[in-house]
């Protein structure tokens, strides 16, 4: 059976009512437009329920309407043709709504109308008789409330009805001639709507009330309005940064814990390696993203149930599309300051998919989270002693980010994606209080398809990543052995201490040699000729490599390639900053100067390196052609800028 109705008709709510936890999510076949599919038990029978997106008409040119109107005619491919349809109808707008009815019961499938909020129409004054909109009508009329949960039993029996045998559900064939039952001229369409509105309700039109003309007169308000968003959205954005961190510390932590209890139970080699580093590892750099995502969506589907979200696109959208993205962008590109991950997910609320696209393109270039400690790095190498200029640093690298994403934005909309940004025209829906199962549910949904589809992904790329690092094996260097011999030689004098620390310098050699030799290690060789232009030598080479795991792992490669050891690093970064600053190349040269330090933290402000946003490009694209366009545009980017930043310093005589 196919959910159908107008946006802001409680769909959403009426779906998860029926199915509860029993739906999955995925996209419709060959496209981007989302379809959620859910099981519900009905007369003894399951009853398959799909959720179609919101719409107005079925004669409607947007890419969503042409969909559903192909799903309801049979005509999407490994899409069955609905047997039946639950009608979703708002009691406090039903001379419009009834337009829609009108084309849906013209395609003869058996039809039940749920006459949904109620509950506001009676506030309000408007009586509706559902027995003579059901005769009407020509087919059963259930009044409910979904977000209470009001009839929802009564619309349960009445879909029982069809699907209890003698009747039972048969797919009735498409019609002949379509333009008879959704073609024919919207005038006489209108006046049928007027006229059946008249005869079965008390026609009088819906009131907001003089509480929701004063909100809107402040939130809807070009200044104000704006002002108030930016507060609930930052408020929103401190949430998923700061709330986020406590549950992100503690999966962290927990996949640490889970990895050396099995390292201990594992014998040393590659198979304790592969387990600890690339499986146990890559899932936890899958979910340790899953609280920002949960946070964000909660509250997205909160604001949306509250009627404000359509209000923050339509103040934001003026500002918007001066730059060429929608209003609707706002909310992705503020919450892309925590994780493009879900930021690129949030996407979703755009309903033009070019605007959607160009959204989704640029969000990797806001800064994110994960560039703060090579941020911190850099600004570390650049100003030690000067916590004002470093702070500045630190600001222009955000601003740096935000200027780049805008204008390639910009760009975009007059290059590989033209056409102007759509005026935002949407229907402001009245105040309501939000539903928290609701809410709870569409956020364990989009919980559920990041860590089911992009965490396959993720994890083959650490796995891929990680037997890059670790093959081919090499012997640890004689400088590592001699180490080895003299702790066992101190243990035997009996100084333990400084046997423990002989070792671990050892074991930082050892993995010094073996990344260095390994396949990454050959590559950042190989590499190095392209990079140098850049100020870069072939460590930093394998640092920028295995940052595509996560960007901050740059920090720990470069513990590694440059002796310091992950495990000191972690413990006080400071030495890691006193052997980048002593490095030196084959020349004698030092590697971290002002110019390359620049340089690599311009790189990092513009690359994408960050497979999680490769993987979830391609859930939400559909394909591969826009995930490795925007790895390639920002890599460009990227390479240019710094080679700019690099050779103009150095040209400066600023080395």
């Amino acid at each position: 059976m196919a959910l159908i109705g107008n946006p802001n008709a409680g769909k959403t709510t009426l779906f998860n009512n029926l199915t509860g936890l029993r739906a999955k999510t995925a996209n419709f076949p060959g496209t981007t437009i989302e379809r959620r599919i859910g099981q519900a038990r009905i007369a003894g029978r399951q009853v398959e329920l799909l959720d179609l997106p919101g719409l107005y008409s079925l004669t409607s040119d947007r890419p969503e309407e042409r969909l559903v109107r192909e799903v309801l005619l049979g005509g999407v491919p490994d899409q069955p043709r609905p047997a039946a349809v639950v009608l979703l109808m708002d009691a406090t707008n039903l001379e419009r709504n009834l337009y829609l009815a009108s084309q849906i019961l013209e395609l003869g499938l058996p039809t039940v109308v749920a006459l949904n909020m109620v509950d506001l129409a009676e506030r309000s004054s408007i009586e509706i008789n559902p027995e003579r909109l059901s005769t009407e009508l020509g087919c059963p009329v259930v009044s409910i409330v979904a977000r209470s949960g009001r009839g929802i039993e009564d619309l349960r029996e009445r879909i029982g009805q069809l699907v209890e045998p003698p009747h039972g559900l048969h797919v009735v064939g498409a019609p002949n001639d379509l333009s008879d039952c959704i073609g024919c001229p919207f005038k006489a369409r209108y006046d049928w709507a007027e006229s059946v509105s008249a005869r079965c309700s008390n026609g009088r039109p819906m009131t907001h009330g003089q509480q929701t003309e004063r909100l809107d007169a402040v939130l809807t308000h070009p200044w104000a309005g704006v002002g108030v968003f930016l507060g609930i959205m930052l408020a929103v954005f401190a949430l998923i940064f700061w709330l986020a961190q406590y549950p992100m510390d503690w999966i962290d932590r927990g996949f640490a814990l889970a990895g050396s209890a099995i390292g201990q139970l594992l014998p040393a080699g590659d198979l304790r390696s592969l387990v600890v580093d690339g499986v146990i590892g890559g899932v936890g750099g899958v979910l340790v993203f899953l609280p920002q995502i949960c946070i964000l969506f909660f509250f997205l589907a909160l604001l949306e149930d509250t009627g404000y979200l359509a209000r923050a696109a339509f103040v934001m959208d003026r500002l918007m599309r001066r730059v060429g993205l929608p209003g609707k962008a706002f909310v992705p590109m503020l919450s892309a300051h925590a994780c493009a991950v879900p930021a690129i997910m949030a996407t979703r609320v755009i309903d033009n998919w070019r605007d959607r696209l160009v959204t989704i393109l640029v969000l990797p270039l806001f800064t994110c989270s994960a560039r703060i400690p090579i941020y911190a790095m850099v600004t570390a190498l650049l100003f030690p002693h000067q916590p004002v200029l470093a702070a500045a640093t630190f600001t222009g690298a955000y601003v740096m980010g935000i200027v780049a994403a805008l204008g390639t934005a910009f760009l975009f909309k007059r290059t590989v994606l033209p056409g102007e940004t759509k005026p935002l025209v949407l229907e402001l829906p009245g105040y309501k209080v939000p539903g928290l199962k609701t809410a709870l549910l569409y956020t364990y949904d989009r919980a559920r398809i990041f860590v089911k589809r992009a965490g396959t992904i993720i994890l083959v790329a650490s796995i891929i990543l990680w037997a890059l690092a670790s093959y081919p094996k090499s012997d640890p260097p004689a400088s590592a052995e001699s180490l080895q011999a003299e702790a066992g030689r101190m243990e035997s004098a009996g100084d333990r201490e400084a046997a423990t620390a002989m070792r671990a310098e050892a074991a930082d050699l050892a993995a010094q040699s073996r990344l260095a030799n390994s396949f990454a290690g050959r590559l950042g060789r190989a590499v190095e000729p392209i990079l140098r232009p850049l100020g870069y030598d072939w460590q930093i080479g394998v640092g920028i490599l295995s940052s595509f795991v996560a960007r901050e792992v740059i920090v720990s490669t470069l513990a590694v390639v440059y002796g310091v050891g992950e495990a000191a690093v972690e413990e006080d970064p400071r030495p890691l900053y006193e052997t980048l600053e002593r490095a030196e190349r084959a020349d004698g040269s030092p590697v971290f100067t002002v110019a390359t330090s620049v340089s690599l933290l311009v790189f990092y402000v513009l690359a994408l390196q960050c497979v999680s946003t490769l993987a979830i490009s391609r859930r939400e694209t559909n394909s591969w052609k826009w995930p490795l366009f925007q790895l390639a545009y920002m890599s460009g980017l990227a390479y240019l800028t710094a080679l700019i930043a690099y050779q103009s310093l150095r040209f400066f005589g600023v080395s």
